[in-house]
């Protein structure tokens, strides 16, 4: 009987380490669906969501989504913040991924659709903008499967008489004074090995010279020997 007992308690133990194992394998699951939920759908006008245009011109308004779970029927819509009152600008259902949507709805004078589908992209044009059209944009995106969450980007523009000009003087001198050392480096670099070789042209002729001379020198010292040597009578 202790034997029996022995033997159950040891298998409940090996029995209760498998369900801890999938607990915490559904509980690590749990975690990365909950993460990839939170960021479902993404909004984006860019990494500069803003611009400064010239009144008159034309102006893309850009917004991309993006969700890791995908879409069905996406509705989306274009706002313009006027003084605190929200103006519809477009909007639109996506049926589901990169598929393009039957009608796009546009509410304001001078806007024109030029979004895809396939590229998750619903930007907008604004054609010949004026001061009034100056504020903040909203682009706001639904997706039904994520049970009625919202999520929106927000894009500024300026409208300006003329765009300003740039002072760059700093940047010219910064470029100048860089392009000027590295000149200089390189002269420098140059004199030295001309340098360096002419030094070992130099050192080379000396070896000669030397070599010729100790030469000449054997020579005269072996003739002059020879002359002195006495005859015998």
């Amino acid at each position: 009987m202790e034997t029996q007992s022995r033997g159950r308690l040891r298998g409940g133990g090996g029995g209760g380490g498998v369900p801890s194992e999938r607990t915490a394998s559904c509980l690590l699951l749990t975690l990365i669906i909950g993460v990839c939920c939170v960021h479902a759908l993404e909004m984006s006008t860019g990494k500069v969501p803003f611009l400064e245009a010239v009144n008159g011109s034309t102006v893309l308004l850009p917004c991309t989504y993006a969700s890791c779970i995908g879409i069905t029927n996406l509705y989306f819509k274009w706002e313009f913040n006027d003084n605190g009152t929200m103006q519809k600008m477009a909007d639109s259902v996506i049926p589901t991924d990169h598929v393009e949507p039957n009608k796009v709805n546009v509410y304001r004078e001078r806007v024109e659709y030029v979004g895809s589908s396939k590229e998750n992209n619903i930007s907008i044009l604004l054609w010949n903008v004026t001061f009034e059209d100056a504020g903040v944009y909203i682009c706001f995106g639904k997706n039904p499967k994520e049970k009625g969450k919202n999520h929106s980007a927000i894009f500024t523009l300026y409208v300006v008489e003329e765009l300003r000009e740039v002072d760059n003087t700093l940047t010219i001198m910064i470029a100048s004074c860089v392009g000027g050392f590295i000149a200089f480096l390189m002269a420098f670099m140059l004199l030295k090995n001309f340098t360096l070789f002419v030094l070992a042209k130099i050192e080379e002729k000396n070896k000669e010279c030397l070599v010729t001379s100790s030469g000449i020198d054997n020579t005269e010292n072996g003739l002059s020997g020879s002359k002195s040597t006495p005859k015998k009578a």
